[in-house]
């Protein structure tokens, strides 16, 4: 330990600390903009300059380390100058169109304008003019409300280690952009959504569909059907200022129902769904001498970029839809059946904390007799803007219940929200599908956690079943290299583009703190622990599903509506 002085308080502060995490612990709070939490601090914005006694220029908080006897001022006039300097300059080369931004009362920069008393325009200039690249179906970027913060490079090349997007040129003329600054929709991005996450204004937002979902809700020709993500229910309430880790889903359904959706179903339901067909799916490549490892398909972000990077491997990706695709298919085909509907009227939406479903929905694989399966995907972040457009005051809705035989679901469908929710999920059906006996002890805590990859082996009647559960697209090329040099030794693998899985999906509420991601998770294992059924098999309308329609998980039927291919990319994004 080493003590130092920061505003005249004395502080015991750990070696090796920032002086930013010297003063946080002493609640002093310093502004940052390049400043990522668990990433080596780069120093790029200086927006964090503090005064340090002894030393001639200001030094950034974020970069350096404490030391014995050091005496800092976090908030001198010099301190509060330069600081106020670096904002109005970043605000005179930024669009002034704040009433008309997505990101309006959600901006860094406008925090901290507001924070600085900016009023006026003192440095009026050249600024930066690009345009707005919409190729992707699921993200747009802005590059004239980019500040060169750097935090969604950072994000994707040390985070999720996939490089799409770096610095280019130099002063003046820098830019963050794709390679030969081509559109999103060629890049190696695979939509994840993580740099929108860490984006301090809008120069990274999803693509809206909030205006398409609206038209087809008041168009009486379409019969719309809403479903929602497990996560979803898990962090809506963060942006009515509910405590962290509320579980909101009897005020969603309610508040779905008043946006004017026909029915309310929950996306669970097909998520115990993909575990019978998933589990059944594994079981037969471990009999019959399948390929293996199997992994997981649900995450469409993961499919993406083993699509684009790793096709030699695709033989081992299960051909299971994700959730939503699934409830999407059973929608148009038995339930239209089922009430009497022409499939051509359902409009299928997605409420999901994922940017890159938006993108999954319009793959041409996903869909029958030419009609999609989902016709429109909406971030937890729309849905909030779209409640307001409404006029619905989230917080005094009174709670339902999901509309059913679609909306009943078992706790291990909810926690598919999180790393390693899938894999428990399945092997508590798999457990009983080998072994004809129901497992006792539920939880799988080997598998749950932040940890990257998390493995185990698991003993199914006389079967040691090897798994793997990798958090975040950043650590899976080592798996995927023992995959195809023949050395992996598992038997089943979950992969989450998402660090943490869908409950830090990329479109979820914007945070800068990953204990909200932690208290996210909590909501879905309480979900299960609480639930009356906690395995997928033990649902009963899913139960009815395979009586009345597919007869038994992986029939010929259940693979033409709930299963899919998918394709080598490679050469397609690479040309």
């Amino acid at each position: 330990m080493v003590q130092l002085t920061i505003n005249g308080i004395k502080v015991n502060a750990e070696e090796g600390m920032t002086i930013l995490d010297a003063a946080k612990s002493v609640g002093i709070s310093i502004p940052t903009l390049c400043h990522l939490k668990n990433l080596d601090p780069t120093g790029a914005c200086r927006i964090c300059a503090v005064e340090v006694e002894g030393f001639r220029g200001l030094t950034p908080s974020c970069a350096y380390p404490v030391s014995e006897g050091l005496v800092v001022t976090t908030d001198s006039p010099r301190v509060r100058k330069a600081r106020k300097t670096i904002v109005e300059l970043l605000v005179e080369n930024h669009p002034q169109d704040c009433l008309i931004c997505v990101r309006n009362k959600n901006c860094e920069l406008q925090d901290l304008s507001e924070q600085y008393g900016i009023r006026e325009h003192r440095y009026v200039g050249e600024t930066k003019s690009h345009a707005i690249d919409i190729s992707s179906a699921s993200m747009e970027r802005d590059p004239a409300k980019c500040i060169l913060c750097g935090r969604c490079v950072r994000v994707c090349h040390e985070v999720q280690k996939v490089g799409a997007i770096d610095f280019t040129k130099r002063g003046f003329t820098s830019i963050v952009t794709t390679p030969y600054n081509k559109g999103l929709n060629v890049s190696d991005c695979i939509l994840c959504g993580q740099c929108i996450l860490v984006c301090p204004t809008a120069a990274l937002r999803e693509k809206s569909a909030v205006k398409e979902v609206a038209n087809a809700i008041y168009n009486r020709k379409k019969y719309c059907i809403v479903q929602v993500a497990p996560a979803v229910r898990a962090s809506l309430g963060e942006e009515y200022n509910m405590p962290l880790g509320t579980d909101v889903t009897g005020l969603l359904v309610t508040g779905l129902r008043r946006l004017g959706f026909k029915k309310v179903f929950d996306t669970n339901f097909a998520a115990d769904l993909t575990i019978m067909e998933e589990a059944n799916e594994l079981i037969n490549r471990v009999q019959n001498g399948g390929s293996l490892p199997m992994f997981t398909s649900c995450c469409p972000g993961w499919v993406k970029y083993v699509e684009m990077n790793r096709p030699e491997v695709l033989e081992h990706v299960s051909s299971c839809k994700s959730p939503h695709e699934m409830e999407g298919a059973v929608l148009k085909t038995y339930y239209a059946k089922k009430m009497g509907i022409d499939p051509s009227d359902i409009y299928v939406v997605s409420i999901m904390p994922c940017t890159v479903k938006k993108y999954e929905s319009n793959r041409a694989e996903l869909s029958e007799h030419a009609m999609a399966d989902v016709d429109a995907v909406l971030t937890t972040r729309e849905l909030v803007r779209f409640f307001k457009i409404a006029g619905i005051d989230f917080n005094d809705l009174p709670e339902s219940e999901f509309d059913n035989p679609l909306g009943e679901s078992t706790g291990a469908a909810a926690i598919f929200g999180t790393s390693g929710g899938v894999m428990e999920a399945a092997l508590r059906t798999a457990y009983f599908k080998i072994t004809g006996k129901e497992l006792e002890h539920l939880e799988f805590e080997e598998i749950r956690g932040m940890a990257g990859v998390k493995e185990a082996t698991i003993k199914i009647g006389n079967l040691d079943v090897n798994i793997a559960v990798v958090n975040g697209i950043g650590n899976v090329d080592p798996i995927l290299d023992q995959v195809q040099n023949g050395t992996s030794k598992h038997h089943f693998i979950e992969v989450m583009a998402c660090p943490g899985g869908c409950i830090n999906g990329g479109g979820q509420p914007i945070h800068q703190k990953p204990e909200k991601v932690m208290k996210r998770i909590k909501v879905l294992y309480k979900i299960d622990e609480n639930a009356k059924t906690r395995r997928s098999h033990d649902n009963e309308s899913v139960k009815t599903l395979y009586k009345e329609f597919f007869g038994e998980p992986n029939s010929h039927k259940a693979h033409e509506i709930l299963h899919t291919e998918y394709f080598d990319k490679k050469k397609i994004f690479k040309n």
